[in-house]
């Protein structure tokens, strides 16, 4: 089956597709938020046989929700609702933070890193839930 990954942000949305037989997450766009980003995502999905979606949940460091993890929660359910697929939410705490690192140890300028972050922390979170749902 082909899953989408999300990083959902205010600015970014970061998109990567897996698939589950093969258990590997591949970076995908990083799209604007904006008025036309249901559309976007439902042309990738369209395009790539995409059956389910993981959208990343940014829990605090104590597993409890604030504010950016219910405007995550509210878009993953508008989201759903709008494209009629199902999707789940997947805990990524500290995702864009690792990525970040390991940007920076790769020696990327700032424009190459802010070009690359929210998709490749989109793989990270489908990669985790993949990864997961192999027992691994």
């Amino acid at each position: 089956m082909r899953v989408l990954g999300v990083d959902f942000g205010s600015r970014r949305v970061g998109l990567a597709l897996g698939d589950t037989e093969s258990g590997l997450a591949t970076a995908l766009a990083t799209l604007p938020n904006d008025a036309a980003l249901f559309e976007a995502i439902g042309r990738v999905c369209r395009e790539r046989g995409v059956e389910a979606i993981v959208v990343g949940l940014p829990l605090n460091m104590d597993g409890s929700r604030g504010p950016q993890a219910e405007r995550a929660t509210e878009f993953a359910d508008r989201l759903g609702s709008h494209l009629g697929l199902p999707v789940e939410t997947w805990d990524e705490r500290l995702s864009t933070a690792e990525v970040e690192r390991a940007l920076l140890a790769g020696g990327l300028s700032r424009k190459k890193r802010k070009a690359r972050r929210d998709r490749l922390a989109a793989q990270l979170i489908l990669q985790s839930y993949l990864d997961a749902r192999r027992g691994r």
